[in-house]
């Protein structure tokens, strides 16, 4: 069944549902520097629309984001963070963390990136992520 849109959590504060996808390739891995909040580097990732499945979240969001077809995911975490702040100001966030298989031309959505890149993890270690995905690498230990 599809998570809601948002969810008011045990301690009254509202929660997101959303998607990342972690993306790698030759050994180095595809990340996007936001234009809008939260800033920083990240995987590519948003938030799950009202009765949409994570799938599907993860699909639209590679799509909007890069262009890129989603081939094969396996989920690799689940959990809710908190302080993870949005462009809705909404700072608690259920994460569905994909592996991902991709394909097609990456092409860089203006709107929501600066750029679109794949980095080592010696790259990684020098970039400023975003704090969620500063999370992510290293419990990853990417970073």
């Amino acid at each position: 069944m599809a998570p809601p849109k948002t969810v008011v959590t045990k301690d009254n504060k509202t929660m997101h549902f959303s998607v990342g996808a972690v993306i790698k390739r030759g050994g180095k891995y595809l990340l996007i520097d936001r234009a809008q909040m939260p800033l920083g580097f990240a995987g590519i990732a948003g938030h799950v629309d009202k009765g949409e499945e994570p799938l599907e979240a993860l699909r639209r969001e590679l799509k909007e984001e890069s262009k890129l077809i989603l081939e094969d995911a396996r989920l690799i975490f689940e959990e809710v963070q908190e302080n993870n702040v949005c462009t809705k100001r909404i700072t608690v966030h259920h994460w569905y963390l994909f592996e991902c298989q991709v394909h097609g031309a990456i092409k860089r959505n203006l709107h929501e990136t600066k750029s679109i890149g794949w980095y080592s993890k010696e790259e990684i270690k020098n970039l400023t992520l975003e704090p969620v995905w500063a999370y992510w690498f290293k419990k990853l230990k990417i970073v």
